[in-house]
């Protein structure tokens, strides 16, 4: 397999090369680089100017204005914004929400909702993982009554991503209790306006707001607003999860995280020589190096094979594991190469310019380190994912 780029796929790349140089800002690029949180109005400045390019939607199809990108111009354009330090897209709306409205929504749904995805009106958030129901999605309590036009909507959601800024929820709510769970589950769409939903934030290991609960007590939900048919939404689930999962392995993270650590084993000394000389951290950093080229490659031939019009399986699977066990593997490397100057973290120093002893690369070391814990728990957790590997893979 030719896994080198064709001409026209490395004309992309230089018109994203070129359009990162002209419109990322340098404060926000210094942002990511420094590993400093993004304010709303950094998220939603960088999703207007994507918008602009046509490049937020650039992997939605043509017929609800995207530019239909193939998987390998999508794996480009995201290892081109890791590389400059651009903010990711916030995914909720543009690459989980849209696809399943433009496959399962209403005709009004689409009309109404996506123009507005695309236009930064409506801020999504999932309303998916609740506190028994995580990995074990299918157990979800959070109940759906409908009565007359509309669902009365009662439960608790966690882990909501940004769900401070949002808007807009989009929930799986349990509309029936009879067969199998998965059978009893259906996909609405709520106002975060509407009375009775409250928002309370969860602070992570780090000190960061982050991630929140949503309480419903007596929620009324228009029936209008659920997205294809009562008691199907299990299917619309899997569906939007294929997304979720596309590009996890974060190889253009990896790669981009790999070379700043190399900046900084360069600049730490070690018994009077650089860090990078010592034989035993050398040799670390040789084989998360050597892992991270062996998944890029594999990520690849999927990206390929997506191309080429086969559905990526259990192969996601192993590269969600090995692309988590990656960017872990070099933020512990990174926090152990800084020493003693990873030790004296504050919370508040990812947003604000606060005194550190140490060099500024040290400052975020032990935060980030924290922080990204949860890349092997979420879009379906390692054990999870291993799970499917078992069982697709070696038929166990």
């Amino acid at each position: 397999m030719d896994l080198n780029y064709t001409e026209d796929e490395v004309a992309f790349r230089d018109e994203v090369r070129a359009f990162l140089k002209d419109k990322l800002p340098k404060e926000l690029s210094d942002k990511i680089a420094a590993n400093k949180m993004l304010t709303k109005e950094d998220y939603d400045l960088w999703h207007a100017r994507l918008d602009d390019q046509g490049y937020l939607a650039g992997a939605w199809p043509k017929e609800f204005g995207g530019a239909e990108w193939t998987a390998v111009q999508k794996h480009i354009f995201e290892e081109e914004c890791a590389r400059a330090h651009a903010p990711r897209i916030v995914p909720f709306g543009v690459a989980m929400l849209a696809p399943v409205l433009q496959a399962f929504g209403s005709k009004e749904q689409q009309d109404y909702y996506l123009p507005r995805i695309l236009s930064g009106e409506d801020w999504w958030c999932q309303g998916y993982s609740e506190p028994g129901a995580g990995s074990d999605l299918a157990s979800l309590k959070t109940k759906a009554v409908r009565e007359g036009d509309h669902y009365i909507v009662n439960g608790q959601k966690t882990w909501t991503t940004l769900g401070q800024y949002a808007n807009k929820i989009f929930c799986l709510v349990r509309t029936s209790s009879e067969g199998k769970p998965q059978e009893g589950i259906s996909f609405l769409l709520i106002d975060m306006d509407t009375p009775g939903i409250e928002v309370r934030p969860i602070i992570l290991i780090d000190g960061v707001h982050e991630v929140n609960e949503v309480w419903f007590t007596d929620v009324k939900v228009p029936v209008e607003n659920l997205v294809g048919e009562e008691n199907k939404g299990w299917t619309y689930a899997k569906y939007l999860l294929t997304h979720e999962r596309t590009g996890i392995a974060g190889v253009g993270f990896s790669q981009e995280g790999l070379q700043s650590l190399k900046r900084v084993a360069r600049q730490e000394m070690q018994n009077g020589r650089p860090l990078i000389e010592d034989p035993l951290f050398a040799a670390r950093l040789a084989r998360i190096e050597i892992d991270l080229m062996a998944m890029a490659t594999t990520n690849l031939r999927v990206v390929a094979a997506a191309d080429a019009g086969k559905a990526p399986g259990a192969e996601s699977s192993m590269l969600k594991v090995k692309g988590s066990i990656i960017r872990q593997q070099i933020n512990d490397l990174a926090r152990r190469a800084v020493g003693p100057w990873a030790q004296p973290f504050v919370s508040e120093q990812l947003s604000d310019n606060l005194f550190h002893p140490g060099p500024d690369y040290a400052a975020k070391a032990t935060n980030v380190y924290l922080n990204n814990r949860k890349i092997s728990i979420y879009g379906g957790s390692n054990e999870v994912q291993r799970g499917i590997i078992t069982k697709a893979i070696l038929g166990l």
